[in-house]
């Protein structure tokens, strides 16, 4: 049952990884180590819709119709 539960962690840690999921969570470690517990965070909607901006809005990344 141990090998069951290990391999289903794997598995959740493996997609959220794939589909960038875990991308505010990282975010937030990366600003809570370099500017200290009290630094000021966006809301994970905000995050996310400043980091689809920034990723749309950039023209190395192609063409996006949808």
């Amino acid at each position: 049952m141990r090998a069951v539960v290990r391999a289903a962690s794997w598995v959740r840690w493996y997609v959220r990884e794939l589909t960038d999921e875990s991308a505010y969570e990282r975010y937030v470690a990366h600003v809570r180590h370099h500017q200290g517990p009290a630094a000021p965070l966006p809301s994970r909607r905000e995050f996310e819709r400043r980091r689809t901006d920034a990723r749309e809005g950039d023209p190395r990344e192609g063409f996006r119709c949808c």
